[in-house]
This record gives structure tokens, sequence and C-alpha cells, in this order.
């Protein structure tokens, strides 16, 4: 591979001055980049997707990893023409996708062992991730930066403040582990916000997609109505009949339970509806 083109040239030469609307913030420091590689681990065999490259700072990273090959999937015209420059000395092995990642199906993308890796757009990283948790036994792990807010719930343990939908959505699919945490000055234009890397490996036993919308409606009722107990937030799938079979006091809230125990609710809800 050839010498790699410097992201500052890059950003002038294409015009990526990061828009708001994409919900950019672009990571540009080398050292950065490339320890959030080394975190993922071993990538020899491995077909990356990272989703938002922006001008390239992690796929330089990537490139430089032992993977198998990355496919970058950009929805901004700019950063695509700027990925297909850095695809033109790249070996073969970048290759570009242009289009709305949350409309993709990731495991057609690429072939098996495949494994994402993201600094996520702000504005479209929740849905995104609840996508591929949809999707997690076709995926080896996934590696992602997110508002520190948003980490933070992704990895957030029954009974804190942080605790919600996507806590159980994430620890019931993966194991997860906030892995690192960086400082708005670490981007440009900074954000308001710190960031943080997750990484989320998906467990051995995967839930069927029935039983997946199950828990979302579950934990959407739990969850909309935070302040009141269960007998209450689950009247509409069974209140307190479901919780007596689930062995679940009606009095408790929902911030209280665990991911197994909504795991007992979401089953009885969705053997119900069969």
């Amino acid at each position: 591979m050839t010498d790699q083109p410097k992201l500052r040239e890059v950003i002038a030469r294409h015009g990526l001055a990061a828009k708001r609307s994409f919900g950019q913030h672009f990571l540009l420091d080398a050292n950065l980049t490339r320890r959030i590689v080394r975190d993922v681990g071993a990538l020899v065999g491995r077909h990356v997707v990272e989703v938002g490259p922006g001008p390239g700072g992690l796929t330089q990273a990537l490139l430089e990893s032992d993977a198998a090959d990355v496919t970058v999937v950009e929805i901004d015209r700019r950063a695509v023409a700027a990925m297909q420059e850095l695809a033109a000395v790249s070996d073969g092995r970048l290759r570009v996708v242009a289009g709305d990642a949350r409309s993709m199906d990731v495991a057609a993308l690429v072939p098996a062992p495949r494994q994402i890796v993201a600094n996520l757009p702000y504005n479209v990283a929740t849905p995104l991730l609840i996508g591929w948790l949809r999707q997690a036994n076709a995926l080896e792990r996934m590696t992602l930066m997110f508002q520190q807010e948003v980490a933070e719930r992704i990895c957030a343990e029954a009974g804190t403040p942080s605790y919600g939908r996507l806590s159980i959505l994430a620890q019931w699919t993966c194991e997860v582990a906030l892995v690192l945490r960086l400082p708005p000055a670490a981007f440009v234009p900074p954000p308001k916000v710190f960031s943080a890397v997750v990484a989320l490996v998906p467990r051995v036993t995967q839930p069927e997609a029935a039983l997946f919308t199950t828990m979302e409606q579950v934990t959407a009722a739990a969850f909309g109505q935070r302040r009141k107990m269960l007998r209450s937030s689950l009247r509409q799938l069974g209140g307190e009949t479901l919780l007596r079979e689930a062995e679940i006091a009606a009095d408790r809230r929902a911030e209280t339970l665990s991911v197994a125990e909504f795991d007992r609710l979401a089953r009885l809800v969705c053997s119900r509806n069969r």
C-alpha cells in the first residue's frame, strides 16, 4: 500500500467541513485511531465494516491492521469521494459503499467473520446499534464510538439512573464494556460532550426475531412510564397476571429489574402472542 493521504489535506481537497445534519465530528489523531483499532484485538481474516468514515482517520488505522478488508458505508457524497481516493491506494482492501447504513443489511455487505468498527454519527448512532443488535448472530464483535451519555446507557447496571431500554437490549444480546473515553478536544470540530468507545461481543445464543421485537415492546412499556410501578406500566401487556407468572413483584419499577427478569417477561409475552 502506498502512502495514505494526509487527513487535513483530504478535508480541504473535498470541502469536508463537518456538517451538523450528518452528526459529524472527525477524529484525526492517528494515535487515538490506532489505539481504538488495537483495542479491537486480532483482525486477521476479519471483514470490517465502518460506518461514517468522514475523511478516513479510523479507516486508515484499520487499513494498517491485519484485517482482510475494510468496507466503508458513507452517506455524505463529499466523504464518498474522499474514500474513493483512499481506495485507489489501498491495494484492493478498501471498498466504498455510498448510502444510508440504516437501510443496509450488514451481513449482506461482507462475508463472515464480520466486525463493525466505527465512530458513529451522533444523530443516528442509537437506531444503527439497535438494528445491528437485531442481527448480532451475524457479527463477531462491534467496537463503536458514541456520545459518552449513550455509551453509559449501553453499559449501565440495573438500579442506576442511566439504566434503560438500550441497556437491556445491548446486554441481553452482547457482552458489553466501555473501553475508552475521549474529550471533545480530540475531535474536529469539538462536540459539546465527551465521547466513549464501547465493545460489544454478541452472545453465543441470540433471540429469534419475534422475541427481540417483543423485548422492544416490553422495555418500551416499562421505561415509557419509568416512575410507575410495573403493574401499571405493563397493564397493556398483562399487568399483574404477567408479573405473577414471571415471579416479579408488581410494585417494582422498571429500573430495578435485571436483564434476566426482562428476558422472562419478554418470553412470556411472546409465547402468549403465538
